[in-house]
């Protein structure tokens, strides 16, 4: 019990700790979006040039970039989004109509322009460059959405292949004519389903492909995806748990799909 209580209240410390420091980055951050609109923020990244590499493909050092700036991201598309849906509520007491309610509405859609340049606040308050950053965070997103796509093609597959034996096996065992040309139909639309599947899949941006191995150092692929939806979620993890859910509902599929 001794040796608890000491953890106990070492765990709690830490803990407070941790909400000053985000109070503390929250109100920093507020402040800075009072003193830097998103108009001064787009003179101060007007200037960045990036001259992108032509195979495409990512460093280490840029991937961890694009993480820090996400963590910094969070604080401020979160400061802006509150302010956002004050403001919001506010007109709506003042009324749509009212003048209060209008310069109301106006904040409103200037908070909303914050939090969509978050991410370029954040990388320009770490001093990177905002032309760099944007790129990177290109190429992420493509090998994200790349590994969505593949997810759900997997599943397509399965099911698709499931289909073609329980078709093929109803074709073997037809009896007259007339069913087998209906089934032969089906089976030939279905071969030519599967090679285009397979013609999709080799098109595969050789760039992507390496990317995904690049980012996978770090995080799962579909991460980066999640992280886009967060922005828009009312309640924090909650794009984060729909995405691994439909990543649990697709590998389902895949394996019912397989099943006699």
């Amino acid at each position: 019990m001794r040796r608890i209580l000491p953890a106990v209240l070492c765990l709690g410390v830490a803990l407070v700790g941790c909400r000053a420091k985000e109070a503390i980055d929250k109100a920093s951050v507020a402040q800075d979006l009072k003193n830097r609109g998103t108009g001064d923020l787009m003179k101060e990244i007007a200037n960045d040039k990036y001259d992108a590499p032509k195979d495409g493909h990512l460093t280490d050092g840029q991937v961890q970039m694009y993480l820090k700036v996400r963590e910094h991201e969070k604080v401020i598309a979160q400061v802006a989004k509150a302010e956002a849906q004050k403001h919001a509520e506010a007109a709506k007491k003042a009324g749509d109509k009212s003048i209060s309610g209008m310069m109301e509405g106006f904040k409103t859609m200037s908070a909303a322009a914050e939090m969509l340049t978050a991410d370029l606040r954040a990388a320009k308050d770490l001093h990177y460059n905002t032309a760099e950053y944007q790129w990177v965070k290109a190429q992420i997103l493509a090998a994200s959405t790349s590994a969505y796509a593949e997810k759900v093609g997997q599943a397509f597959t399965a099911q698709m292949d499931a289909s073609y034996q329980q078709t093929k096996k109803a074709y073997d065992e037809a009896k007259d004519d007339q069913s087998k040309q209906m089934y032969k139909q089906m089976l030939d639309g279905m071969e030519q389903s599967r090679t285009e599947a397979a013609k999709q899949k080799e098109a595969v941006d050789p760039a992507i492909t390496y990317n995904r191995q690049i980012l996978s150092k770090y995080e799962g692929a579909l991460n980066a995806f999640a992280h886009e939806l967060s922005k828009w979620e009312d309640k924090p993890g909650d794009a984060k748990k729909s995405v691994d859910e439909f990543q649990k509902s697709l590998d389902k599929a895949v394996q019912d799909a397989k099943k006699p």
